[in-house]
């Protein structure tokens, strides 16, 4: 080989080895990236993408007749920091450097979640890294807080030159707290949308079109741009009144407290419209005290003696029985077809059909109706869901339960019927029902929401809706209402009257009222439970010209025994004298009771 073709060779050995020297350099760096310096270039890159971000409509308010606040949505904010802005880094990290420390201190002091050198320590690192999104606290701040943050002097000189944004995150608050919790509902703090209640049913109007921006780098900095406008929700009346609640809540929740009852529901309805004015829900929580937990007012219960006014219209209406008409009963109780019937009272004696329902007896209503409709139960149940119970109403309530009124497969349930076993209705539709009475027959839907609307005016308005325009003939009315009456007036007979130790229950010197009691033993485990008790009282008030109706159902109290006219009756005389003298008053006119609002 010559020195020409030696010096070539060596040549070529020195690019091979130089060459081979920058792959295995490449490789050995691809490592490195891969393994050491990974997770700091991954978030380099994220940080430079651009995003699209949602602009969170605001949510509609929820308000109460009155234009009062029920819910509503207070701004609350989170925190970011784009560590990568020029300035910050700008002449060796000076401006950096110089309010690290200051910041740290103020944003510990401010938002109190972690100490100043935590904070420095995240400041520090995302500056390092050059991070474009960092959440500073995982809490979120109030808008006072909001305002002392962007007084520090770092935040002073704006966005592009500190890197401090705020995230509105609104939160969901009602002003009256537990006042219609339930029914009001709730929201998803993360997500923005109704859980429950109000809050649910009307998810779409309220929570109105999130808008969209975009991360933009305009002049070497980074913005938000708006690339679609935000639509703020709607606003929600509701047909509620907030002093009436208060007042509704405050009956219910002394009762509660006195009884140590597991739970408690009360609805407060105008005869004539059928907006529902008040109305409460009320758990027994651990600590013995009362919340808002469940909404029992559209959920099914056996409505237990309220259900004989039902059974009742309806065999005075078919003939099958009048009101004067007279049956025995017998202190022992009544055995049919090898089930024994009792009265809460019992007594030997002879009782007419009127004096039957004011006592609540459940051997004279069992006689009633096997006697009228053996044989025939389909007919018996064809007249009740005539009465429109049964027809599948619009209720604003997510998750409201339809009735359950069966035709019975032999006269022993049926007799069981009588008396409001084996069947089952909301709190709502029994009130529902009592209203059509006090309404001179004319049953209507209860309803809660009265209109919708934007800032500008009314969007939509609800009306209302009658569901049956006769409940019943109007004899059979009048007779119905007589026994009504007695059964709050009739000192002898009638179970809302007065105990035996002479304390009204119903009775009141301040308005009439009329309605009815109800008690049904519970089951628990398949079984009837002979001293766990639901009890109910529905009626209405001023009696002679009515305009209000109202429900309370106390679920097994564990003192002082139990007694519907004692219990739900004076809930009910308490919320009567109240909303009288809040919402209206009497006055004589030709001789007749007027009521007047104020």
């Amino acid at each position: 080989m010559s020195d020409n073709q030696k010096i070539t060779v060596l040549r070529f050995a020195v690019i091979f080895l130089l060459i081979a020297m920058g792959f295995l350099g490449v490789i050995i760096q691809i490592i490195h990236l891969q393994t050491r310096d990974r997770e700091r270039w991954l978030n380099i890159a994220e940080g430079q993408v651009q995003t699209d971000r949602a602009i969170r409509a605001t949510r509609g308010n929820i308000l109460d007749a009155d234009g009062r606040i029920l819910a509503s949505s207070m701004p609350q904010y989170i925190v970011y920091m784009d560590a990568a802005v020029e300035p910050l880094h700008a002449n060796k990290d000076s401006l950096f450097l110089l309010h690290v420390d200051s910041l740290s201190l103020a944003l510990s002091r401010i938002i109190d979640d972690r100490t100043p050198d935590e904070y420095r320590r995240l400041l520090t690192q995302a500056h390092r890294e050059r991070k474009r999104s960092v959440r500073l606290s995982k809490r979120r701040i109030n808008y006072l807080q909001k305002q002392q943050i962007e007084q520090l002097p770092l935040v002073r000189r704006g966005k592009n030159v500190s890197g401090i944004t705020f995230n509105p995150l609104p939160l969901r608050i009602k002003p009256f707290g537990s006042l219609a919790s339930r029914t009001i509902g709730a929201v998803n703090i993360d997500t923005g949308n109704g859980t429950t209640g109000l809050e649910a049913r009307f998810n779409t109007e309220l929570r109105g079109r999130d808008g969209m921006s975009t991360r933009q780098k305009i002049g070497n900095r980074w913005e938000d741009i708006t690339v679609e406008e935000a639509e703020d929700g709607l606003d929600i009346v509701t047909t509620l009144d907030a002093n009436l609640q208060d007042i509704t809540e405050t009956a219910l929740r002394h009762r509660l407290e006195y009884t140590g009852a597991d739970w408690g529901c009360c609805i407060l309805m105008e005869t004539q419209t059928g907006r529902i004015k008040a109305i409460s829900n009320l758990d027994r929580c651990e600590d013995g005290t009362y919340s808002e937990q469940f909404n029992h007012a559209v959920t099914r219960i056996e409505p237990g003696s309220t259900f004989k006014t039902i059974a009742l219209m309806a065999a005075l209406d078919d003939g099958k029985v009048d009101i004067d008409d007279t049956i025995t009963v017998y202190r022992n109780g009544w055995n049919y077809l090898g089930i024994n019937h009792r009265d809460a009272h019992p007594k030997d004696t002879v009782l007419s059909v009127r004096s039957a329902l004011a006592i609540s007896s459940n051997i004279a209503l069992a006689k009633i109706i096997t006697q009228g409709y053996e044989g025939s139960a389909k007919k018996f149940v064809n007249r009740i869901r005539n009465m429109g119970l049964m027809d599948s109403l619009y209720c604003e309530i997510p998750g409201a339960h339809r009735a359950r009124i069966d035709i019975p497969r032999d006269t022993v349930t049926l007799s069981k019927m009588s008396y409001g076993y084996s069947v089952e209705l909301t709190p709502m539709q029994i009130l529902m029902f009592y209203n059509g009475i006090a309404n001179n027959g004319r049953m209507i839907r209860p309803y809660m929401v009265s209109e919708v609307r934007d800032s500008e005016g009314t969007l939509r308005t609800y009306e209302t809706e009658t569901v049956k325009s006769s409940l019943c003939k109007s004899r059979t009315l009048r007779d119905i209402r007589g026994a009504l009456h007695d059964v709050v007036w009739d000192n002898q007979l009638g179970t809302a009257s007065v105990n035996p130790w002479g304390m009204r229950k119903a009775q009141s010197d301040l308005v009439h009222i009329a309605g009815k009691t109800g008690t049904a033993q519970l089951i628990r485990n398949g079984r009837y439970q002979s001293r766990q008790h639901r009890m109910t009282f529905v009626g209405y008030f001023p009696e002679e010209n009515p305009q209000y109706t109202c429900i309370c159902v106390i679920e097994h109290p564990t003192r002082y025994g139990y007694d519907a006219g004692m219990d739900c009756g004076s809930v009910v005389r308490q919320i009567a004298e109240k909303t009288i003298a809040y919402a209206g008053c009497y006055r004589i006119r030709n001789h007749q009771l007027i009521f007047e609002k104020r």
